[in-house]
Formats: C-alpha cells, structure tokens, sequence
C-alpha cells in the first residue's frame, strides 16, 4: 500500500510511475459471476469444455471484467490520507490487447498523467493504466482512466 499525506504529494509526481499494484489471479468464479452480473454469458467466458477447443484453449475473462479489477487493485494499493470518498469519473482510452484466460494473475501499472484541483476539497486524476498479464510481455488491457477523490487536502 503506498500511502500519500496530502494531494500536493501525489500531484508532486505527475508524469511519473506512482505505483505497481500486486498480483491478482483470475478465476472461473470470477468469470461466471461478471457474466451473471452484465448478462454476457458467451461461451467462450462461461463454458470451460467448448473454450477448451476455442482459440485460446480455455475460458477467458471478459474485457470489461478485466477493467472492472482496476478499481479494486487501486483501492488495495493507493491510498491519500484524509479522503473520505473516491470515485471512478470515467475513462479517456481502452484497448483490451491480449486475451486473459482463467488462471491467470494480473497486475496493474499505474502512471499519473494528470492532476487538477476540484473546489470542493477534491483532485482529479488521470491516469494511465497497464495491465499485465504474469508471464506475458503483451499487456492485456491499456486504458486512461479519470478518478476523483474529496475530502483530503
């Protein structure tokens, strides 16, 4: 977890790498409750006997299950003291490069593009996520990603 003590501290590395979140492995649970969740059950995420014979020899996670993990990875791995609430503000950018089957574990590259103060006690940042897939050189997902937090300093 890194921590930051105010929000000077984190604009204060703009344009850099703030941070590599841990690993997170991806299961069928997973899968299949993102499919019950957004009705998308194709077969080649919910059914591990046909994927087996499909392209890429096994079930795979959805493209916007695997973005969805950025939230969670960044709440796990980023914290400003002083924030009471942070929200997703919406995304600039995504492509979803490479398939990711079940089994894998993905981790997030985050460099922060972009800062700017918002009146009510609040940052927006923009980020500029890379998610890698371990084992992999080919990122699977690479996406700019806004965020806002209120209530640190």
């Amino acid at each position: 977890m890194k921590t930051f003590h105010s929000y000077a501290e984190l604009a204060a590395l703009q344009g850099q790498e703030v941070l590599v979140t841990d690993w997170l492995a991806i299961t069928q649970q997973q899968i299949n409750l993102f499919a019950e969740a957004t009705g998308d059950h194709q077969w080649i995420h919910v059914d591990p006997e046909r994927a087996a014979h499909g392209p890429f020899g096994a079930t795979v996670a959805h493209g916007f299950l695997t973005l969805s993990l950025l939230a969670g990875l960044m709440d796990r791995s980023l914290t400003i003291q002083g924030v009471k609430m942070g929200l997703n503000y919406g995304l600039n950018k995504v492509r979803f490069t490479a398939p990711v089957p079940v089994g894998s574990r993905l981790r997030a590259r985050l460099r922060l593009l972009e800062t700017q103060a918002l009146d009510d006690q609040g940052l927006q940042m923009v980020w500029q996520v890379t998610m890698e897939r371990e084992g992999q050189e080919k990122p699977v997902c690479v996406a700019e990603t806004i965020s806002r937090v209120y209530g640190g300093a």
